[in-house]
């Protein structure tokens, strides 16, 4: 709304008016935030958490409320997997062979809503997992999603651990944050990734 009010100009919305007002808000947000952070400790820890995202003293107690919402988010998933095999023809052939394709999508839509939004509840947002599991999983499994989704939910935890692992090692005795290194090895992977689909 603020952004709106200042792009208008004699009552019409004037687009250069609205990029101009929409930036200048952005920064006087973002130097707000700034101060605040500067101004506690506590405030920029936190900041430095949803940033970042990190699993440091994330225990089973922050972990269990979530359990409903990720159990089912990965049912659901699960239950859709031999129809997103038929998606992945085309919303044509899928179409053809019977399958409800808009509520395909739907459950789809709800599934990761559900297990990204407890993802990032529980350790803040952590790049690159939802992009390198799968693909590193279909090195071994293929494009069926019968196999890749299972795949997934074990080689998510197993790249979060092994980042964790590699951030407290090489910052000893202090520790880097999860998310910074997902976020180093994710682009190393999608490097290498592009490079192996440009030579083939």
């Amino acid at each position: 709304m603020p952004t709106l009010a200042l792009g208008r100009r004699a009552g019409d919305l004037d687009p250069v008016r609205l990029v101009l007002g929409g930036t200048m808000l952005q920064l006087v947000l973002v130097s707000w935030t700034s101060a605040i952070m500067l101004l506690s400790e506590r405030t920029l820890d936190e900041a430095r958490f949803w940033l970042a995202g990190s699993i440091a003293e994330r225990d089973l107690g922050t972990l269990l409320p979530l359990v409903p919402t990720l159990l089912i988010g990965a049912i659901t998933a699960l239950a859709i997997a031999p129809a997103l095999n038929a998606l992945a023809l085309g919303d044509e052939a899928a179409t053809a062979l019977g399958l409800p394709v808009s509520r395909i999508r739907l459950a789809g839509m709800v599934a990761v809503v559900l297990l990204a939004g407890s993802a990032v509840a529980v350790a803040g947002p952590i790049a690159f997992i939802g992009l390198g599991a799968p693909h590193l999983v279909r090195l071994v499994t293929g494009g069926d999603h019968r196999l890749l989704l299972p795949g997934c939910l074990i080689a998510g935890p197993i790249l979060i651990l092994t980042a964790d692992i590699i951030g407290r090692l090489i910052a000893r005795p202090s520790e880097v944050e999860v998310g910074i290194v997902t976020a180093f090895l994710g682009a190393i992977l999608l490097a290498v990734l592009a490079r192996r689909k440009e030579n083939r």
